[in-house]
């Protein structure tokens, strides 16, 4: 869009934090946000890029309040958002809509290729302006933790797009990891089907910047480049400069679950096998290994990410000979049995083999975009609030891509965000071009 500018074991800690309130998680109290508006008030949105899922985005915000201002940097795009919302305002660059309009807008849903995430959703958060931005939250480290920091100090209220989070299936198959079901978890192994966008090769030849696309504003924080093919709508996924590849796509989703019922903060380590890359895209295939240190919550574990058709052993499923493992799922292998959740929000249900006879309760099905919007009026925190979910969820997803970069074993520092490893620094902090800022 951019214009140029030793505590409790895990069953203590399941009994202490499930099922509080509507949502799974309980937030910090010092995360609270001043409601914004009383139960009977209308929400006024602003949607930052209105295409691909900023569709969906923004008509979820259209169902819960009023859409006065929309953006996107492709004409065609908001000539076809319009239809929807015809009455509101038009943007190319989200900052000249903040200019003409932030004392009228309450929220907003940023929906922009991951590299913009993080300097959109600071921007709103800085205005006071409450923050829904799809996953990954962001492309760096440095960026999630920044967006974090500025949600808890603004008091807004805050909403990655991982709606899987809302999901029941997902939400009690992390109580039962929790209090224990599989006993201590040793390994955890979480695939995809994607990349489903073409990775591994070169830049693509320069061409002519399509009439109705602002390709500079498209650029923002990045650094400058021709157009060409595959970047424009949809296959900048697989481009380092714009994307998080297969891992950013994906992770904040299947690994959501892992996230909830073990606290996914730090890894101490992460080293990656890929198919090798050139620095311009990401690899076609990749698995990545995360080690994770024993904290107050949980013993240690191992967590291994699949992607480009990589597989964890079949044999690990439990599969009968006919079964072939889902396109994505997640598999968590404790010292007294196994859980397999197929699907990429566990909304298959789970298989468990052997483990010990747990029970939680059921949880009722919450609507994801609902639970930020009620937030906003409650002052409540959405479960995958920036600074103590979706933040720290996000640090760890980007993490396994410095792995990836690096092509060697990354020794992780979370406290200060330093990997002893040459050439990584812009992966953990990027340097973005004049016109942009965090």
């Amino acid at each position: 869009m951019p214009r140029g500018t030793s505590g409790p074991n895990r069953r203590d800690f399941f009994k202490y934090t499930t099922l509080a309130g509507a949502g799974f998680w309980v937030a910090g109290r010092d995360c609270a946000a001043e409601p914004s508006k009383s139960p009977n008030e209308t929400i006024h949105f602003a949607c930052i890029g209105v295409g691909g899922k900023g569709s969906s985005d923004s008509t979820d915000a259209g169902k819960h309040g009023n859409v006065i201002a929309i953006c996107d940097v492709d004409d065609n795009t908001l000539d076809k958002a319009t239809k929807s919302f015809p009455h509101a305002a038009r943007f190319n660059d989200y900052r000249e809509m903040f200019d003409a309009l932030h004392k009228s807008i309450d929220a907003v849903t940023v929906s922009t290729p991951d590299h913009n995430h993080a300097a959109v959703s600071a921007m709103a958060m800085k205005l006071g302006k409450h923050c829904f931005t799809q996953k990954p939250l962001t492309r760096t480290v440095w960026e999630a933790r920044q967006l974090g920091r500025i949600a808890r100090e603004m008091k807004v209220v805050t909403q990655m797009g991982n709606q899987g989070t809302a999901e029941p299936s997902l939400r009690k198959t992390a109580a039962l990891i929790a209090a224990g079901a599989v006993g201590n978890v040793k390994e955890v192994h979480d695939w995809t089907n994607r990349p489903i966008w073409p990775q591994g090769a070169g830049r693509p030849p320069e061409k002519p910047v399509p009439s109705q696309l602002h390709w500079d504003l498209w650029l923002g924080t990045a650094p400058v480049r021709p157009f060409g093919d595959g970047y424009h709508p949809f296959a900048w996924r697989g481009f380092w400069d714009f994307g998080s590849g297969a891992l950013g796509d994906m992770a904040c989703h299947t690994m959501n679950v892992a996230h909830m019922a073990l606290d996914l903060r730090n890894p101490v380590s992460v080293f990656a096998e890929t198919s090798g890359h050139n620095r311009e895209t990401f690899p076609k295939r990749s698995t990545i290994r995360y080690e994770f240190a024993s904290n107050a919550k949980r013993p240690g574990f191992a967590m291994i990410w699949y992607d480009g058709g990589n597989l964890p052993p079949i044999e690990l499923l439990g599969l009968k000979e006919d079964e072939q493992p889902s396109s994505g799922g997640i598999l968590f292998i404790g010292d007294k049995g196994k859980l397999y959740a197929p699907g990429d929000y566990c909304e298959k249900g789970y298989h468990i083999t052997g483990g010990v006879p747990t029970s939680v309760p059921e949880v009722q099905k919450l609507n994801h975009f609902t639970e930020f919007a009620e937030a906003i009026k409650s002052g409540k925190q959405a479960t995958s609030n920036f600074p103590d979910y979706a933040g720290p969820l996000t640090e760890t997803v980007v993490l396994g891509n410095l792995a990836v970069w690096a092509g060697t074993k990354v020794q992780w520092d979370g406290t200060n965000m330093t990997a002893k490893v040459p050439d990584i620094d812009a992966l953990i902090k990027p340097t973005y071009r004049q016109g942009y800022t965090l």
